[in-house]
């Protein structure tokens, strides 16, 4: 069986073709400036890197691109389309209309059109991906994977805020998480590599990059997750400001003038590392002005630190105690000293980093970084929310 994933931007495109029977990547790549001038795809297959340019209007005419290339004489991986058995699309939120992953239908992207407001950034645009494979793959089987699904097994004392109940239910403001499927294949590959049964251990797993969110991940289930109605709530982020009293940002939107849509932008992408150190969003930039004696970009690395932590201490008290901590994503993956300054500190919890093993070089292979003695044990694994996207895709099936 080969599963089709696509994880579609408002302008951007990223595909992967997977052989579930080895569970290998065939082929993979992504289209870019969609509707922009300047389209192209960059396709990586048989170890070698196709790029194609060309006009994109559409996010049809990306998908049109992306399956000429995978039956390509030259950078093709399929004979035709039929060997494709099925397409797994990435979804950011499900809100309450899906608890778990679905087939594509006319009534679901129905629901699909409805919930698209709880994520705006990025619901729509994996509405107009489907829409597209649809287009030009008629009748193939497609499912639809959340990202929030990993979570939909949280406790309602965990999920709901304490506002007006009715409002609640009318308009179903609530925690719904995000990074779900990374979340989901980190914590099955910690136990995994323990040769525990998750249903034995007590997990946190910290999803640390451009976007953060930190889960505590109880017998194989999640129990509570940083993120919250929006992806913008939980640790500063690259752009995203994180937790923030709500009364400051009505202060700062009558100080600064703006709307509460212009608050909004400015809370997801003017704040968190960017805003603080006013050098860069991304931790490398900050690493590096860091070490150059830039003050403003430590502070933002502290803060992040800082905030993580708290979310690990809240998350080791909710699951009654701790056996694993797991990073992950780009900046979980490839920062020591994030690493570092997130379990610092802990070392009364059982918690304790093997400082050497912390500088390896990240060769995508999971490492153990926690010190010999540790109570808890501290991974890093590499993320592959694809490949959830298209075990679930599969398992649907």
């Amino acid at each position: 069986m080969k599963i089709l994933v696509i994880n579609a931007g408002s302008s951007s495109l990223k595909y992967q073709l997977i052989n579930m029977e080895t569970e290998e990547v065939v082929a993979k790549g992504t289209c870019e400036r969609i509707g922009i001038d300047g389209g192209k795809l960059t396709h990586k297959a048989h170890g070698e890197t196709f790029v194609v340019e060309q006009e994109l209007p559409t996010h049809t005419d990306a998908i049109s691109l992306v399956l000429k290339e995978l039956v390509d004489e030259k950078a093709g991986v399929i004979s035709s389309m039929d060997e494709i058995d099925a397409v797994g699309h990435r979804v950011v939120a499900s809100g309450e209309a899906f608890k778990k992953t679905t087939l594509v239908s006319d009534e679901a992207m129905k629901k699909m059109d409805e919930i698209a407001e709880l994520a705006p950034l990025h619901n729509p645009a994996a509405i107009l991906g489907v829409n597209a494979c649809r287009a030009v793959m008629p009748g193939k089987k497609m499912a639809l994977v959340f990202d929030t699904s990993f979570h939909a097994t949280m406790p309602e004392y965990a999920y709901l805020y304490a506002v007006d109940y009715d409002d609640y239910k009318k308009y179903q403001v609530r925690k719904y998480g995000a990074h779900g499927t990374s979340h989901k294949f980190v914590s099955q590959a910690a136990a995994e590599y323990l040769g525990k049964d998750p249903a034995e251990l007590k997990i946190i797993t910290c999803h640390l990059g451009n976007g953060s969110s930190i889960s505590a991940v109880k017998g194989g289930k999640c129990i509570d997750t940083s993120m919250g109605f929006t992806p913008l709530a939980g640790v500063p982020m690259g752009t995203r400001s994180g937790d923030i009293d709500y009364a400051a940002v009505e202060f700062l939107c009558r100080k600064k003038g703006l709307s509460m849509a212009e608050g909004l932008n400015y809370l997801n992408k003017k704040c968190g590392m960017l805003g603080v150190s006013g050098v860069s969003s991304d931790f490398r930039d900050l690493a590096a002005a860091a070490d150059g004696g830039n003050k403003r970009a430590q502070l933002a690395l502290d803060m992040f630190a800082y905030s993580c932590k708290k979310y690990v201490g809240a998350y080791m008290a909710a699951l009654g105690g701790l056996d694993v901590i797991v990073f992950t994503a780009g900046v979980g993956e490839n920062t020591p000293s994030v690493r570092a300054g997130v379990v610092s500190g802990l070392e009364a919890f059982g918690v304790k980093l093997d400082y050497k093993k912390n500088q390896y070089k990240n060769d995508g292979a999971v490492h153990e970084i926690s010190a010999d003695d540790s109570a808890v044990k501290i991974l890093v694994i590499p993320t592959n929310e694809e490949l959830v996207i298209a075990r679930e895709t599969a398992a649907l099936l």
